[in-house]
């Protein structure tokens, strides 16, 4: 389908601007803590901000630094110190080519089923034409329903 290709290439351009984050290391008592301290301000005067107790935002610090905060916690923190909050995943490949590489891989496991049983009639297909079946049926496989499932074969 042309949409959702069209849509993977559009948000692997978005990708690619956001990379560089990625690798980016978040300090190590965390962007709360380290925002907070920059700007002078104590965790009472967080808190009175947040309308929480103090110990309240040193749970909230020892959370995110855990890694275990909340996001709709995250967000309130970052309103509360005048700060956006930006949360996206960045996949560790193109969308278009995790889509490729998904269909290639159901296409060869489909076609070598095939094979094998085309081998116990003695009717098996030699290698270019079994690569060539497998790239033609990962084409016919992108974009349909049960792509991502182990278990649909996505059997014509």
């Amino acid at each position: 389908m042309a949409n959702q290709k069209d849509a993977r290439r559009n948000l692997d351009r978005r990708f690619d601007l956001l990379k560089p984050l990625v690798d980016e290391p978040r300090p190590h008592r965390g962007w709360i803590r380290a925002i907070r301290d920059a700007l002078g301000m104590s965790s009472a005067e967080l808190g009175e901000r947040l309308g929480a107790s103090q110990q309240t935002v040193a749970g909230i610090e020892a959370n995110e630094q855990r890694g275990t905060i909340k996001l709709d916690t995250l967000r309130r923190a970052a309103d509360a110190l005048d700060c956006d909050l930006a949360y996206f995943l960045v996949p560790r490949q193109p969308l278009e080519a995790m889509v490729q590489e998904r269909a290639s891989e159901k296409a060869r496991n489909y076609v070598r089923g095939v094979a094998h049983h085309s081998r116990l009639e003695d009717q098996q297909l030699e290698e270019p034409q079994e690569l060539d079946q497998i790239r033609d049926l990962a084409q016919e496989f992108v974009d349909r329903r049960g792509l991502w499932s182990d278990r649909s074969s996505l059997a014509r």
